[in-house]
């Protein structure tokens, strides 16, 4: 009986630095983990970037180069009994002169206590810990193991990395070799692999399988049937769903709406809930749109009540009518600025007293003492308004609004102008 064959991906795993394809950022000459690697030297890092961009392949090969005796957990199915363990084990090896590597895939899913229980032996340096996590370390890593860690950041492989993937396997893999492959559209593949490339020798290897024949030839269908998934990547409780709501929001701050709408698709169809959707819009209008367009806020509430009252699917209609409205409307971030400015005054000057003239006088001991004396009542001069002092005496030329020549901040900015003559309007 024929032992049965390691899947492709582990296969065509890298055996040393050279055969490691993208992550030039980090391994090109003179970059640190390439430095690290040359010299035979591993310190305690977090690998981050997404699955398939290679974090378990670089934390092997760093640690085949040196002489440190190399341990592995998934913090999927590892407590901390099988860390005390390790960490036992390596503190012995320490004492006998040999070094320990603990590299964790997956650290993000260890629970505080059991990545408390790291943080000695990474000082003390009885361990180099090499953690792997597609997920964001600054959410899901303590602080104190971070500063311990140096944090290496890798990307998706580009489509330039998996097409030397794909061509690496169809000429060097043995199975692979003994058919003759051809495609319709190699590209489709690397389409579907979302920059992953274990994604993209899974789906050539399920394409080979369904085939089932010497002389494959890879179409279309037989891609989407590989892969039975859409093109859409989301993770609505991970990095991505940070990565796509901030595109969401610059492109509608950009007034984009075909760029607003898509993300916004990828969102929805990622199981995102409407309802975030909605609440950001919110913000949005008043934070980007602000008096430019006021009944831009006016729209964002009802959508994000109409949203809450109907549900999905319908929701939908309601978001994109909202999206692309905001999207279209002029701009200003003149009100967020204002408040941003006004607060930081509050927290960096002293608590200026109240003018005199501006208190209300609720008592006769008050009005006595000053209290309200002076005070012009705006509407008894002509235009509702007449110049006095609103600020404290030693804030007097203080401005915090400054409208933009937007929408209809614009006719704002001249009243205001004409109004305060004083201040830069």
């Amino acid at each position: 009986m024929n032992t049965p064959l390691a899947p492709l991906a582990e296969r065509m795993r890298p055996r040393s630095l050279d055969e490691f394809i993208g992550q030039k950022h980090l391994l090109g000459p003179g970059k640190a983990l390439s430095v690290l690697y040359q010299q035979r030297r591993v310190v305690s890092m977090i690998l981050w970037g997404p699955p398939g961009s290679g974090k378990t392949t670089l934390a092997r090969l760093l640690a085949e180069r040196t002489d440190n005796n190399f341990e592995q957990l998934s913090a999927v199915s590892s407590g901390v009994r099988d860390v005390r363990r390790i960490l036992s084990q390596a503190a012995e090896l320490r004492r006998e002169g040999k070094g320990t590597i603990l590299f964790i895939d997956e650290i993000h899913r260890f629970n505080k206590a059991q990545q408390d229980a790291l943080l000695h032996s990474v000082e003390s340096g009885d361990i180099i810990l090499i953690g792997a996590t597609t997920e964001n370390p600054s959410f899901e890593v303590i602080p104190p193991l971070r500063s311990r860690c140096r944090t290496f950041v890798l990307e998706p492989l580009s489509a330039s990395d998996l097409m030397e993937v794909l061509n690496r396997a169809l000429e060097n893999d043995q199975e692979l070799k003994e058919l003759a492959i051809s495609f319709d559209d190699p590209e489709l593949l690397i389409a579907y692999s979302g920059g992953d490339a274990r994604s993209l020798l899974n789906g050539l290897e399920m394409c080979v399988m369904l085939a089932g024949e010497k002389e494959i030839h890879i179409s279309a269908d037989l891609i989407s049937e590989a892969f039975q998934r859409s093109f859409a990547q989301y993770d609505k409780s991970g990095e991505e769903h940070y990565n796509v709501i901030s595109a969401f929001i610059k492109s509608i701050r950009g007034s984009d709406p075909d760029a607003a709408l898509y993300w916004m698709a990828r969102m929805l169809e990622g199981g995102e809930d409407p309802l975030f959707i909605a609440r950001r819009m919110v913000v949005l209008a008043s934070e980007d749109i602000g008096n430019a367009e006021p009944n831009a806020l006016l729209l964002a509430t009802a959508a994000f009540q109409a949203v809450h009252a109907i549900g999905m699917p319908e929701a939908r209609i309601v978001l994109a009518q909202c999206a692309t409205y905001l999207s279209y409307a002029p701009k200003s971030n003149a009100s967020y600025r204002a408040i941003n400015d006004a607060l930081r005054d509050v927290k960096n000057r002293p608590p200026y007293p109240v003018p005199l003239h501006l208190r209300n006088p609720v008592t006769g001991l008050m009005k006595s003492t000053g209290y309200g004396k002076g005070y012009k009542y705006a509407h008894d001069f002509s235009g509702h308004f007449t110049p006095q002092d609103y600020l404290p005496e030693e804030m007097r030329d203080a401005q915090y609004y400054k409208p933009a020549e937007q929408g209809r901040e614009a006719s704002i900015r001249q009243r205001l102008k004409k109004l305060w003559p004083r201040r830069k309007y």
